[in-house]
């Protein structure tokens, strides 16, 4: 019998026997130990290979049974049909879950777009100056794509057929190599838009859009460790990832290039403006030239458009409300500025007529004309004083309030771009400039397609549902860019889409039975009062439930661990004062486990699927624990350093 399959029987004999040892004798059950039975057999029925969603519902089922049966046999079978029928309609009317299609499919259509092999060539090439350069740029292309699809079985496959068979060229160790594909492909399940965010939000009830701001950071640093670690050891141990040759890190430039070069110089800018006019182009037509010139003054207009939005917004002047101008009601002054002694009661014998002094006319000489309005006034000579403070203010509104003046740091924010600019285009040559183009074709598209479905979820411009649409959209668009838009492409998104949004909804069917099920029996009663027997402190508790998540994630993928353990994790919160959106975070960074852990770790068996023959699981699973240790030391991290992701949520939303 092979070793994974010896790991399983094993922890399955060992839950098995766990609940013989610490369950009592049957006789004195309750439904509380009903319910940890029940909770304990879902885990065993998971690893025997049954469907999680069916097995969930099935279980729920027959345990709500008898706990209504334990109340009322003669309705417990109607009661148990209702509640099936009201769990299913309460996720129908989930509105959170509607993006969840939406951002497959966009997924599915951006995998389609054959963008991948574009992105990793540039990438490899415009990295190729880092130590372990191919690792870093598999990497970055893993979390770029990732980010734009989600799909972590199309990543790492993709990302095998490419990017592993070039690493094994290059005299990379099999071990780096697996390591890096599995772990950059899994990046998926935590950096935005993340199909497990969703899955966590609709369970715990928090807010989707503060986990995708939340979950930024948090992705981006960890995918910041994995570079320094490929970085580290190829530095540290040249053997295991060796620098490229200068073969494969040529670029093929084209005709005008050549002859520019050839005739003016290799630094791009100078010698397409020194060639624009005259013999000096050397035979390019300048039209081409002009194109080229361009592409080069690409970034320079782009860093400048952004320095003079930054300016036009530091520099904007207070807005001043006028004092005749209306004014919100309340906002002069709250209920709370009234005291209670100011609440005076009316005399008891009603309202009092006024004194009858009141009612005579003043005396004639203390009556004084209104002052006049229209009179004109005499023209002021010629060196008068000032105008005064009011004919001021007046002019001033007239002429338009004046901007303020830039804070010091944008000064120096401009003078480090401007020297860095001018860096860049003094190393800016023609090869750089055909990377740039490949960049152009391959990573900006992606860019700006996950700029624009994260951005508007984040600065609140559109629901999750609303981004997950228009991504949609521009998937289409890309793959309709690159020419893959056609007919088999859409049926095929379309078939994958509705197998895995229908695997998610009946999760959410079954989890939501089995959970209710779980809480009639009073399971989680039990658990509740069982961890408040221990008297833990917050700090206990949080390494207590990142720990059994950890080891939940070796024998269970991320679904089953967010759909059966997080509603039992969430109600305990309130109890120690934490707050379930950072507790999600934690949970998300935790469970990359669940795809790099053995028996289960789905990744390793999608590399394994398309790596070569000699390339082994063992060596694919050795690989891979590396990563698992820097996963740990980046959950570390951001428990010791919550405003990693707690930071932009903060800032943006409370």
């Amino acid at each position: 019998m092979r070793k994974e399959l010896w790991f399983g029987v094993t922890l399955m004999a060992a839950i098995v026997i766990a609940v013989f040892v610490f369950m009592p004798a049957p006789s004195t059950w309750t439904n509380g130990h009903l319910g940890l039975l029940m909770l304990a057999l879902i885990v065993v029925a998971i690893m025997l290979g049954f469907p999680t969603a069916f097995t969930l519902m099935g279980m729920g089922v027959l345990f709500a049974w008898l706990a209504y049966r334990h109340a009322d046999p003669n309705i417990a079978v109607q009661q148990t049909l209702d509640l099936m029928v009201q769990r299913a309609y309460a996720v129908m009317t989930n509105d959170v879950l509607i993006s969840v299609p939406l951002f497959v499919f966009m997924g599915y259509l951006v995998e389609r777009a054959n963008l991948i092999e574009r992105l990793f060539r540039s990438l490899h090439l415009a990295l190729a100056w880092i130590p372990g350069s191919l690792g870093v740029a598999t990497l970055v292309t893993c979390a770029i794509f990732a980010t734009a699809t989600g799909i972590v079985g199309a990543v790492v496959t993709l990302m095998g057929l490419l990017a592993l068979p070039a690493m094994l060229r290059a005299g990379y160790s099999t071990s780096v190599s697996a390591g890096a594909i599995t772990a950059g492909g899994c990046l998926g399940i935590l950096i935005p838009p993340s199909v497990l965010l969703i899955v966590y939000g609709a369970t715990a009830g928090v807010s989707v859009v503060q986990l995708y701001a939340g979950a930024f950071f948090p992705g981006l640093m960890l995918t910041a460790l994995y570079i320094l670690y490929v970085v580290l050891i190829a530095k540290l141990k040249p053997h295991l990832a060796p620098p490229l040759s200068a073969e494969e890190r040529a670029v093929a430039l084209p005709a005008f290039a050549l002859s520019l070069r050839d005739t003016i110089g290799d630094r791009a800018l100078p010698a397409l403006v020194r060639g624009i006019k005259g013999p000096r182009n050397a035979g390019v037509p300048t039209g081409v030239m002009l194109r080229q010139l361009a592409i080069v003054l690409m970034p320079g207009v782009v860093v400048a458009a952004m320095l003079a939005g930054i300016y036009s917004v530091v520099t904007s002047p207070v807005p001043i409300t006028p004092a005749d101008e209306l004014v919100e009601m309340g906002s002069l002054g709250s209920s709370a500025d009234v005291s209670v002694d100011s609440l005076q009661a009316p005399p008891a014998d009603g309202l009092q007529p006024p004194p009858v002094d009141s009612l005579e006319p003043p005396p004639a000489d203390q009556l004084s004309p209104p002052p006049s309005t229209t009179a004109p006034e005499a023209p002021a000579p010629s060196g008068a004083a000032p105008a005064t403070a009011a004919e001021s203010d007046t002019n001033g509104e007239a002429s338009g309030p004046a901007r303020l003046p830039a804070p010091m740091w944008f000064w120096i924010t401009l003078a480090v771009a401007c020297i860095a600019l001018l860096y860049f285009y003094w190393r800016f040559d023609f090869a750089r400039l055909e990377i740039f183009k490949l960049l152009l074709s391959s990573f900006f598209p992606l860019a700006v397609l996950i700029l624009a479905v994260l951005g508007s979820i984040v600065f609140g411009l559109a629901t999750p549902t609303e981004a997950a649409a228009v991504g949609s959209v521009g998937g289409a668009v890309l793959a309709a860019a690159y020419g893959r838009l056609n007919f088999g492409v859409i049926k095929e998104s379309v078939f994958l889409t509705a197998k895995t949004s229908a695997m998610v909804c009946w999760l959410f069917v079954g989890s939501s039975i089995f959970s209710a099920a779980f809480a009639l029996l009073g399971g989680q009663a039990l658990v509740e009062e069982w961890v408040l027997s221990l008297n833990l402190t917050p700090v206990q508790f949080m390494i207590l439930a990142q720990v059994v998540i950890f080891l939940l994630g070796w024998p269970l993928e991320w679904t089953e661990i967010i759909i059966i353990f997080m509603p039992i994790f969430i109600p305990l919160l309130d109890n120690f004062g934490i707050d379930p959106l950072f507790f999600g975070l934690l949970v998300a960074l935790n469970l990359q486990t669940a795809f790099l852990s053995p028996p289960v770790a789905m990744a390793a068996f999608y590399l394994k699927g398309v790596a070569p023959p000699h390339v082994t699981l063992n060596q694919i699973f050795g690989g891979m624990l590396p990563f698992m240790a820097i996963q740990v030391v980046a959950l570390v991290l951001l428990y010791v350093f919550p405003e990693i992701g707690l930071w932009l949520p903060t800032v943006l939303y409370r």
